[in-house]
């Protein structure tokens, strides 16, 4: 059954998609059948799919957010704020109840519990109404119900006395910018911590890498710190370890529900003691009996959450790729036979063939690369709930604007890029946007905007992120870098350069840290991960208008468009984003400098050299070392340095093919790739280049 689970679960999560864009989509006190019906398909799907598939427990809570919905739908009940937000907060208890399913770990029940218990109020009412069957007007007294819920002054709710957090990085979160310190303090500061580290697995000093997390941890946070704040502290490295966060909980009463019946009268569910020695949460009503479940115990579990591995594709584009197969076919087989007897005068023919072949193998290439693009709405679709749920907390207005949301990216780069603007969206709503009195006072609106679009320009994909937020202002921004000790006093900065001081590590202009931005991770990690996606990130801004960031990132992952390098007899392959130029040298040309190496001065900057043949240990063309060569200037996070080799071969698309899948990690390169006479050329990680070449 596992293959129609997969199905199931994917068309769930597009489901709670379609309904958590419908709900946002709602108008207070109206009641636009067309999106409610939309939303309750949703619903009604996966209850009938729960169902069928035995997840009985999301059946049911389905069932609860369906009647709710249905009287609306059937305009017995106003659509609310108050029925909104709860039923907000209900897709996301469903997408964490599919999600522990999927991974085949244990449901959350006192969250499922709490959000059933929200549901249940707003349809029913805190102080009893009707239940959930309506009987009609004509029903006799005996066949209805009523749910009252009397308070006890001896009952005693579940008391949680903490979280219990099982943490376990994977070994490159240092490399990310992320630091487990930093995230144990934020816990300290929600209550009494007590963390235990696991380092069985660290190496041997001289096997051990400083760069590489080998420790573990156990965490206790002890307090009524909610699930939420927990979660956001780790939000950041979700992707980048193993983490499981479990309640603890005091064993103590609690009041279970009971229905009490009578012959002549209507049954009242009300509130009952419970035993202590059986502590838990109601799961079911069941006549004269007390409905008890012991208390979910969270089983520890090792999988982390994966991308998903499949990808919906538009029909056309197979039929597509089916002609061109076709094509490709017939050309081979016409190929085929000029060859059986080949003779000097078939030689045009032969051209022609392999010139159709080429063409064929061009349009084959480019369909394929298609069938993996995705429009760009998979990730935008994400944030109108993101701006809703923070807009409010933040008691800001904000209306979020998507443009392009159809424009086609590959799917690797939909998975990666949702982190990165999440945290700029974040920034531009608690940094930028500025609270309603404060714009009225500077003769706005009182009304933000943050616009998303997305639009392609030549091979790449530009995301731009604009908001009508003070901007940025530019001596704030010296300032604070001098606090810091990131720049030296009484430095000159264009504009420009003022806004990229926001990239370096440690720099913040926040007056204090908030759940909103700001956890630990900067804006000099969400360019490193844009980079890492073959992409670069520019600031455009204006004091008291507003600021564009503009993210620039390539269309897909498998091909690069590369710059091939001579060093002695190898090739290589340098990303051409990288490149910022190529410069003929000598070697009187570079300096010397004790004990850094050698260096060059590029209009009034000195940047690092790194000898390509020294680095890959290759010989270079006809001498021990090189007197001079080509210079290609190179950037690799906001640094210059200098790359020596012997020769510019040419720029070229390459497919690129993972080293370490087939080989093992190599630092220094992020791939491979087959040449034309099939040989294989290392593509260069810059960066990590940069790094090796340091030590």
């Amino acid at each position: 059954m596992s293959q129609f689970q997969q199905v199931f679960f994917e068309e769930c999560f597009e489901g709670l998609e379609a309904m958590e864009s419908g709900l946002l989509n709602l108008d207070i006190g109206n009641i636009d059948s067309e999106v409610i019906n939309t939303i309750f398909r949703g619903a009604h799907s996966i209850k009938g799919g729960s169902g069928t598939f035995g997840f009985f427990g999301v059946a049911d809570f389905t069932h609860v957010m369906e009647t709710l919905l249905d009287e609306m739908r059937d305009g017995r009940r106003k659509v609310t704020q108050t029925a909104i937000d709860v039923l907000l907060g209900s897709v996301d208890c469903l997408r964490e109840m599919l999600t522990s399913i999927q991974h085949e770990q244990n449901v959350e029940e006192i969250s499922v519990a709490k959000y059933k218990q929200a549901l249940e109020i707003e349809l029913y009412g805190a102080a009893g109404v009707r239940a959930s069957t309506l009987p009609s007007e004509n029903n006799s007294k005996k066949e209805k119900a009523e749910v009252k819920i009397l308070s006890d002054d001896k009952a005693v709710e579940l008391s949680q006395q903490g979280w219990k957090i099982a943490f376990c990085p994977y070994l490159d979160l240092l490399k990310t910018g992320n630091d487990p310190v930093r995230m144990f303090r934020e816990l300290a500061e929600l209550g009494e911590l007590i963390t235990l580290a696991n380092v069985q697995d660290v190496p041997g000093f001289y096997e051990l890498d400083p760069e590489e997390c080998n420790i573990a941890w156990d965490l206790k946070v002890l307090g009524e710190s909610p699930l939420a704040e927990i979660k956001e502290i780790f939000n950041w490295v979700e992707g980048d370890c193993e983490l499981d966060i479990q309640p603890l909980v005091v064993k103590s009463a609690k009041p279970a529900l009971v229905v009490n019946k009578a012959a002549d009268a209507e049954p009242v569910i009300t509130l009952a003691d419970k035993p202590a020695s059986a502590p838990g949460i109601n799961a079911d009503i069941i006549p004269d009996t007390p409905a008890t479940v012991p208390q979910h115990k969270r089983e520890e579990t090792k999988s982390a959450i994966k991308a998903s591995s499949s990808i919906r594709v538009d029909t056309a584009k197979i039929d597509a790729l089916i002609n061109m197969v076709g094509e490709v076919v017939i050309t081979q087989s016409m190929l085929g036979l000029v060859g059986e007897n080949f003779a000097m005068e078939k030689v045009g023919q032969l051209k022609k063939g392999l010139a159709q072949l080429e063409r064929h193998t061009r349009d084959l290439q480019q369909g394929v690369m298609n069938i993996r693009m995705l429009p760009i709405s998979f990730v935008f679709s994400r944030f109108p709930r993101l701006v809703h749920d923070i807009s409010t907390k933040l008691g800001k207005k904000i209306e979020l604007k998507l443009v392009g949301e159809q424009t086609e990216v590959d799917k690797a780069v939909v998975e990666l890029i949702n982190d990165p603007l999440v945290h700029l969206i974040r920034n531009s709503l608690d940094h930028g946007i500025e609270m309603p009195a404060e714009r009225i006072a500077a003769g706005k609106p009182e009304t933000g905007t943050i616009e998303l679009k997305a639009y392609h320009r030549g091979g790449h994909i530009v995301i731009e992120i604009t908001d009508d937020g003070h901007g940025l202002d530019k001596k704030k921004l010296i300032a604070k870098a001098v606090e810091k000790g990131l720049i030296e006093e009484n430095s000159i900065f264009t504009d420009k350069q003022a806004f990229e001081l926001i990239f370096m590590p440690g720099f913040s202009t926040a007056e204090q840290l908030t759940d909103i931005s700001g956890r630990g991770v900067g804006m000099d990690v969400v360019r490193k991960n844009i980079q890492s996606l073959g992409g670069n990130i520019e600031i455009i801004s204006e004091l008291g208008k507003g600021t564009t960031i503009a993210i620039h990132l390539p269309l897909t992952l498998a091909i690069l468009d590369g710059q091939s390098v001579a060093v002695g007899d190898e090739t290589y392959i340098v990303p051409l984003v990288s490149i910022i130029e190529s410069i003929n040298i000598t070697e009187k040309m570079l300096n010397k400098v004790a004990g850094k190496g050698e260096t060059f001065r590029l209009r009034n900057q000195y940047i690092p050299i790194i000898r390509m043949h020294e680095i890959f240990n290759v010989r270079s063309v006809n001498r021990e070392k090189t007197t001079e060569g080509i210079l290609v200037i190179v950037e690799g996070q906001g640094i210059l340095c200098g790359l020596l080799v012997d020769d510019l071969l040419g720029q070229q698309q390459v497919v690129i093919k993972s080293l370490e899948a087939n080989y093992r990690r190599i630092e220094g390169v992020s791939g491979a790739t087959i040449l034309g006479d099939g040989s294989v050329a290392l593509i260069l990680d810059v960066p990590g280049l940069m790094r090796f070449s340091n030590r």
